[in-house]
């Protein structure tokens, strides 16, 4: 294992998190006249300072990472500059939340999760909004590849933080070659995404500083906002409408939008089996929701059913987590649909939380061949996407993910138990956090500030655990990855 390597990593993450995410903010704060400034330049001068100290220990170290290095430097990133972005919750006198809380906001910006401590957010500081956006802009699709495009010119490979970050059982071979290019070009396509976003927010009705400020944790799937009634304190159905547009986009393999910018043509989408089957879904649960809420007569008009349960359950189904309706109070069915639909989460590749559309894909394919099986014990029954065979090996991975997942569900709402939540609030806790998903029903239905400290701490490992796709973290505590 490379040490230095890690650290020196470790330290230039730290180096470019300290401006990307401290100056902007500086600038917002200067700009509104908010008396925000200092905390934001401590913040930067103290992250910056570690990073520096970190490089420069290991400034002359140069190495091809190893697939270890590469899950060691990628948990200890998300740990690291969660708790390095703390630091601005920290020092600002006008949210005033202990150690517990500003490390569970800052790491549920970077994870994208959205799950908040904080009420009052219409009467924060400017900066203090902007921050929250900004962290779930830099994680969604994470500083790890923007930092790839900058380790071959330290002389430094970056394609095993590729293989330990990129989410999913398939990765697609065209992003591998080149990598530093691929990973320019994936920030131009987040970065277009999310000015075409801030252009449709804007011109639909929102100020320029809500624009840009939503189109930050739509394109992120983040879910944070800058109003405690999140999208519902504009009650306008052009924003619904365009929250609802670049939620899917975003759900959406980015592998796929990366052809799409190569190849400059659409067509491949429709041929992708998991793009088919995640509008499949979007499509059936949104349909059942509008026949439920029609049925219970819960709106007055059919326009209102139709915008408010299609935009819930697009939010739910790619983990974003915006709100624009009680959703709690709806049929009891309902809420519990929505939060399955979150465990099945957006397409591997995308910023999206959940399991993945591909994995649920998969499951469902090997549970029809095991039918069939029962009929024709002695016949070979390939598992295809699309016109490719899928091997056996990547099913085991899918099976083993799936058998892994369901433990840590049940032994992470075992320790909310323990720590006095009810069954409710518990349950729907383990599912906004393991899938990065945020909102939960019960006692967290809108701001997770009152419920004990243990029990964030507990969520912290849960949002760990979805951000890296569980296996990521939990190979570090095997005996087998510290042998040399």
């Amino acid at each position: 294992m490379h040490v230095l390597i890690i650290l020196k990593i470790l330290g230039l993450l730290l180096m470019l998190f300290s401006m990307l995410g401290n100056i902007p903010p500086i600038l917002v704060s200067l700009f509104y006249d908010d008396g925000m400034v200092m905390p934001f330049v401590k913040s930067m001068s103290i992250i910056f300072s570690a990073g520096l100290a970190m490089w420069f220990i290991a400034l002359r170290s140069n190495a091809e990472l190893n697939t270890r290095d590469g899950f060691l430097i990628v948990t200890l990133f998300w740990v690291v500059l969660g708790t390095a972005g703390s630091l601005p919750f920290i020092f600002s006198p006008s949210v005033d939340l202990s150690y517990t809380d500003s490390i569970f906001e800052s790491l549920s910006g970077l994870t994208t999760t959205g799950a908040t401590v904080i009420s009052g957010l219409d009467f924060l500081p400017k900066s203090i909004l902007f921050y929250r956006q900004l962290l779930q802009w830099l994680g969604g699709m994470g500083i790890i590849v923007l930092a790839m495009a900058l380790l071959p010119m330290l002389g430094i490979g970056g394609m095993q933080l590729y293989r330990a970050e990129s989410p999913g059982p398939v990765k697609d071979n065209k992003l591998l070659p080149r990598l530093a290019e691929t990973a320019k070009a994936l920030w131009y396509i987040y970065l277009a995404l999310t000015l075409l976003c801030a252009l449709a927010y804007w011109a639909s009705g929102m100020s320029l500083f809500d624009a840009i400020s939503h189109s930050l944790s739509t394109i992120a799937i983040g879910g944070f906002s800058t109003h405690d009634a999140s999208l519902g304190y504009f009650d306008s159905r052009p924003i619904d409408l365009v929250a609802i547009i670049f939620m899917i986009i975003a759900g959406v393999n980015f592998a796929l939008h990366f052809t799409a910018w190569q190849q400059k043509k659409i067509t491949h989408y429709f041929l992708d089996s998991e793009f088919q089957f995640y509008a499949f879904i979007l499509a059936a649960i949104s349909l059942i929701t509008i026949i439920m809420l029609s049925t219970f007569e819960v709106y007055a008009t059919i326009e209102e059913t139709i915008i408010k349960g299609t935009f819930q359950v697009i939010s739910f189904a790619t983990t974003t987590g915006f709100a624009t309706a009680e959703y709690s109070s709806w049929p009891i069915f309902l809420p519990y649909i929505l939060l399955y639909v979150a465990i099945v989460g957006a397409c591997a590749g995308s910023t999206g939380g959940g399991m993945k559309v591909i994995r649920i894909l998969l499951i469902f394919k090997q549970g029809i061949r095991e039918i069939q099986r029962l009929i024709h014990p002695k016949a070979i029954i390939p598992i295809k996407l699309g016109r490719h065979a899928v091997s056996d090996r990547v099913i085991e991975a899918v099976w083993g993910f799936f058998a892994v997942y369901v433990m840590a569900f049940m032994l992470i709402l075992l320790a909310l138990l323990a720590t006095g939540l009810d069954i409710v609030t518990a349950f729907s806790a383990v599912g906004a956090c393991i899938n990065n998903l945020g909102p939960g029903l019960g006692s967290i239905s809108s701001t997770y500030g009152h419920i004990p400290d243990p029990a964030k701490w507990v969520l912290c490992l849960a949002m760990l655990l979805g951000r890296l796709e569980i296996f990521t973290l939990l190979v570090l505590f095997t005996p087998m990855f510290w042998r040399r």
